[in-house]
Formats: C-alpha cells, structure tokens, sequence
C-alpha cells in the first residue's frame, strides 16, 4: 500500500520563540516570505501525498485560515491588478487537500499523532515535523517514500549530529544495511553523548505504519506527563522492522532561534528575486559597528 496521508503536529506552544509566539503560532513564523509550515506542506505535495492532516491547538486559528480561501484578499488584489499576487494566493489554498484534528492538551508528539488515528485509518502514513526544515533536490519525504515502497515498514529519517549534541535528540542504534540505509536495533530518547548508541539522530520525517497507534496507546508517559514517540517506537521494534535513512538535503533547525536565523539568511541568499542584494548586504556589512542589544 502507497503512503497516501501525512500528519502534521502543530499544537506545541512554541515556548522557545516567546514572546513572538504569543499571538502568533509558532508554524506561521515567516521564512522570507512564506510561513515555516508552508515549506513543510509544500515538501509533502512534491512528494505526492493527496491529504495533509494537521494537528492544531487552541490559539492556531491562523494555521487555518492561512491554508483557506481569503475571497476579500483576493477581490481586493484583482482590483488593483495585481494578478501575480492573486494566483500566489490562490495557490496555497487550492495546494492539497486539508483535514484538521484538535489537540486538546499538549501531551507530547505520541499523543499528537494518535488523535490523527480515525483520520488516517489502517494504512502506513507520514509524519512532518514544522520544526525541521529541509532543503533539498528530491523531497526528503519523497526519499523516505522510496525505501517503504522497496521496504513496506516503517522509516525513519536520520541524520549525523556532532557527539556533543547528541542529548537534543532521539538516537538510533544502527545496523548498516546499505548506501545511507540502516536497520534500527534500538532508540534512545535524548541520550547523554557518553551513552549514545551512535551519533545518528531522528530527524521530523518518518513513514510509519498504523500498527505505531497500537503501540503509542501502550506506552507510558514520561517524567513531564507526554507520550514520547521514540518510546512507541521501541515497542514497535519487538514487532515489526524499522529502518532509518541518512537522507540527502541541509536541514535546518527552524525549531531554534539560532537555526531559524541561518534559514532565513540561507533561504534568502537562494531567492532569485533577494538573492543578488542580500548577498550584496552581507558582504558590505560592518560587523564591528554592531553591538549586542542591551
């Protein structure tokens, strides 16, 4: 069976962007001039998944109406002529076809995905996580999609981090089975770095099989009351065969401050309409004259 359905988790508070994220839900935080989660949309559509499933919470109305039909933005545009506008805005409404699940308590990424169940129904699935953001030439999903229909289990994305940051992630303990293709022996939940079963980190892309909802419903939530999906995982191993995929791509961590900045910079170096004067900018920049804000 093809992998038709993709989940997105988009309920967290997006605590680590405060007070930005406020008001605003932390996926609608603009790199360059497209939403974080539009990215993530729009690397599921070139993979050629039909139905996206997002999971929102309370305060993430904006999600929504960003993916819907604004006919009042769209009346005011073609009155002023501004043609290449209104079919920019009409593309993202008319993307993919959209399904929304509430979140009701931020109950950690288990939890997120199990209230997709009745939505995605007993068939393998994919899961997008808003944080990660990939550039690459073939969609990372689209290669995770290649090796289930090669593999028909579950995948998950990976990618080597330095040692040292190793406990920011979810590790995989691997079993080389060919170019970029692991088999998953174990995982371990943000591990110390002197503990590590290896230095290769899950990474927000999985394909996933329904059988995973079983498992979520039997793990138990950790010290801070969520249900971590690297746990449902581990069950699932004694089951089932997980592979991992070293995909090829950049990944940035939009997810961070620091990672969101050097996306922004990174995305707009590649802009053809910014491209040429920001890199410009960047080159006649005075580093010296600007100091940190008080």
């Amino acid at each position: 069976m093809g992998i038709s359905k993709a989940v997105l988790p988009a309920a967290g508070l997006g605590t680590r962007f405060l007070p930005a994220t406020k008001s605003c839900p932390k996926e609608m935080l603009p790199l360059v001039d497209k939403p974080l989660i539009q990215y993530v949309v729009e690397e599921t559509k070139a993979s050629g998944i039909r139905e996206v499933i997002i999971i929102t919470g309370r305060g993430k109305n904006a999600i929504e109406d960003h993916f819907d039909v604004s006919f009042e933005l769209e009346q005011l545009l073609v009155q002023r002529g501004k043609n290449d506008l209104v079919e920019t805005v009409r593309k993202i409404s008319n993307m993919i076809s959209f399904c929304y699940v509430r979140q009701r308590e931020a109950l950690g990424l288990g939890h997120a995905i199990l209230c997709a169940r009745q939505v995605v129904g007993h068939e393998p699935f994919a899961v997008l996580l808003g944080d990660d953001i990939i550039h690459s030439e073939v969609p990372c999903l689209r290669q995770l999609m290649n090796v289930y229909e090669r593999h028909q289990c579950s995948i998950l994305a990976v990618e080597r981090v330095p040692r040292n940051q190793v406990s920011n992630y979810g590790v995989v303990a691997p079993r080389k089975m060919g170019d970029r293709l692991y088999q998953v022996l174990d995982l371990v939940e943000k591990p110390d770095p002197d503990r590590a079963p290896s230095d290769l980190a899950i990474i927000g892309r999985y394909i996933l099989t329904p059988e995973i909802f079983r498992e979520i419903e039997d793990t138990q939530p950790d010290s801070k009351g969520e249900i971590q999906l690297t746990d449902a995982l581990r069950l699932l191993l004694k089951s089932q065969t997980v592979y991992a995929y070293e995909f090829e791509g950049t990944r940035y961590d939009a997810g961070s401050k620091l990672g969101f900045l050097k996306a922004t910079v990174e995305f707009a170096l590649r802009d053809p309409e910014l491209g040429e004067s920001f890199r410009s900018y960047l080159e006649e920049l005075d580093l010296e004259r600007l100091q940190p804000l008080g």
